[in-house]
């Protein structure tokens, strides 16, 4: 099979690459001028210069694949998406979109799509139960409609709309990975705040934790047996952060952070965080956006679809955290 990736330097995509390269399969990944991939310099990865606002350049990376993993996003958690969020996210996406219908008209063969998504595309749990691909978006109730839940979300529609139309396509819906390859970091960032304890406790919520791995299994199990159209959440373990925190802890063999902090205490740094990005135009590392986010009670999900139709498999999480840090270390992060 020839595979290829959008978003490898990143997480998932840097993973879901050596995991194909690992199954024999050719690997072609798309990348901008500016991204780092040092990290991926011992693999037999063909490169191709296009970002996802070059047609040309993405039909000509996608020429004779047998599948498209699109896994190139961009993250912000403003309450209102900036052009370039929107440029990427949505307008990457309709990109991505035309340009495997074009390499697949030019080839005169089908090419899937596996668009990843995210769990922010879901739903929050209103019934105390974990949330499937059937419960409707609702983020906008729990004010958490920032500008990656939005775009991603209008990318998901483009997706579907477009399978509509007859494009062979699936979406995937991963939860908070952990693993190695985090370059930048990303999700990974979690594990370094604690390690370090640069934070004074957890919030009170809840997150679905996932080994990036399970995902990645899920993504290739997607493109072969995936239901054209259909959407699967490839989730984990949805654990309160102080169960996450205190298991990071655990495996580092740091002293835990025993402290949770009540919310009231949290909502004025929210709004700090507010103030700051209003006066400087720079987004921080805090708002009131992510504060929601911290102690939303229902943000948990279920992976049965997948695991029915894609035989997907949870691991635990202790592994992908060991992997992490081991990684972090080799790289000089920790």
């Amino acid at each position: 099979m020839r595979a290829a990736i959008t978003g490898a330097s990143g997480l998932l995509g840097a993973n879901l690459a050596i995991a194909l390269l690992a199954a024999g399969h050719q690997v072609r990944c798309t990348r901008r001028g500016q991204s780092a991939i040092a990290h991926l310099a011992d693999y037999p990865i063909e490169w191709v210069s296009a970002d996802l606002a070059d047609r040309d350049g993405l039909r000509r990376a996608f020429a004779d694949c047998d599948v498209v993993f699109h896994c190139a996003a961009a993250i912000s958690y403003l309450r209102r998406p900036p052009p370039d969020v929107i440029a990427t996210n949505v307008d990457g996406t309709t990109h991505v979109i035309d340009a495997v219908t074009a390499a697949a008209t030019q080839s005169g063969r089908p090419i899937r799509l596996v668009h990843c998504s995210s769990t922010v595309c879901c739903a929050i749990s209103t019934n105390g139960q974990p949330v499937d691909e059937t419960q409707p978006w609702n983020l906008p109730d729990f004010g958490v409609d920032d500008a990656y839940s939005t775009t991603k979300h209008q990318a998901e529609q483009r997706v579907l709309a477009a399978t509509a139309q007859g494009l062979d396509a699936v979406i995937v819906n991963p939860g908070y990975m952990l693993g190695p390859h985090d370059a930048r970091p990303s999700s990974g960032r979690m594990i370094l705040e604690v390690m370090r304890r640069s934070a004074p406790g957890a919030p009170t919520g809840r997150n679905c934790f996932v080994d990036v791995r399970d995902v990645v299994r899920g993504m290739i199990a997607a493109a072969a047996r995936g239901k054209r159209g259909e959407r699967y959440i490839l989730g984990g373990h949805n654990l309160h952060y102080a169960e996450a925190w205190r298991l990071i802890s655990q495996v580092a063999g740091t002293p835990p952070l025993r402290l949770t902090i009540p919310r009231p205490f949290a909502v004025p740094v929210g709004w700090l965080g507010d103030l700051t990005q209003a006066l400087t135009g720079r987004e921080p590392n805090i708002n009131s956006v992510r504060v929601r986010y911290g102690y939303l009670e229902g943000f948990m999900f279920s992976s049965k679809k997948a695991q029915a139709d894609l035989g997907y498999e949870i691991s635990p999480l202790q592994p992908a955290i060991a992997d992490a840090i081991a990684w972090f270390r080799a790289h000089g992060m920790v």
